[in-house]
């Protein structure tokens, strides 16, 4: 048995618990957009990796450091440009893509730096999101999309089908696909409809 046996969930958030168990042991990650360092800190300690990290928040960063992780203040749709070809086993995009200002651009970016990549995602043509739309006429805010329109950092309001497209208009692969409703994996059938977030794994 491996001496790093993963546990079920990491106590992550659940898009990173399952983008976690599916890191092969030993892997070298770059986490764009990696917050506080929770998976991070998981991949590293529960995994073994060397995990390495890319935060665009100042606090974000500071929390990184304070425990002993390796990473960087930078922004996804400037930055990866300075990593070489293939320096990472997986790059990971957690719940940042639609924030970033083109999308399709750091997705490229991803699979040069990384052989994989994981990108998860709110998903907005998630039913209740509709429902919202249709019957109050009003921007959503919801569990996922917590933040008033004016405010909030998403700027592409992306859905799985959206998704599924991008991915194929620039030819890459889709290696695997996860879908949450709540904190709890749904069926793949009519994710565009019933799931609230996405992960997908991806490679060239």
């Amino acid at each position: 048995m491996s001496l790093f046996t993963p546990p079920v969930t990491f106590g992550l958030r659940p898009d990173l618990a399952i983008i976690a168990t599916k890191v092969k042991v030993g892997s070298r990650v770059l986490d764009v957009g990696c917050g506080d360092g929770s998976l991070m800190e998981a991949l590293k300690e529960q995994m073994g990796c060397d995990a390495r990290g890319m935060e665009l928040d100042p606090l974000g960063v500071a929390a990184c450091v304070a425990k002993g992780l390796s990473v960087m203040q930078g922004d996804a749709d400037t930055d990866l440009a300075d990593y070489p070809d293939a320096a990472f086993d997986y790059a990971i995009l957690s719940q940042t893509l639609q924030t970033t200002k083109r999308p399709d651009k750091v997705l490229d970016e991803l699979l040069r730096v990384g052989r994989k990549a994981f990108v998860s995602f709110p998903n907005f043509a998630h039913w209740k999101v509709r429902a919202s739309l249709l019957w109050n006429g009003r921007m959503p805010v919801t569990r996922l999309l917590p933040i008033a329109w004016y405010e909030t950092p998403n700027i592409h309001h992306v859905t799985v089908r959206d998704f599924r497209e991008l991915v194929a208009d620039r030819g890459y692969r889709i290696e695997g696909q996860w879908f949450l409703s709540g904190d709890r994996q749904t069926s793949p059938a009519a994710a565009n409809w019933r799931a609230e977030h996405a992960v997908f794994l991806l490679s060239r």
